[in-house]
């Protein structure tokens, strides 16, 4: 697993995810959007901390710098 994702990328996704798990803990989503949304938040946590996103090699894209 070559990493393919930036600082920033990961910093972003990180941040959404929080963001997701907070709405979530507050009650402000439920139901069916709140399963999907926590789906969601894990897939980015775990991608910025594997610092790899399977998407990207699908895309062909990398937000990482080459040399870091």
């Amino acid at each position: 697993m070559k990493k393919n994702m930036g600082t920033i990328d990961r910093i972003i996704r990180t941040v959404l995810a929080v963001v997701i798990i907070v709405l979530f803990l507050t009650g402000q989503i439920t139901g069916t959007a709140a399963i999907v949304l926590g789906i969601v938040a894990i897939v980015f946590l775990l991608t910025s901390l594997l610092g790899w996103c399977p998407i990207y090699i699908l895309l062909g894209i990398s937000t990482r710098k080459e040399g870091k």
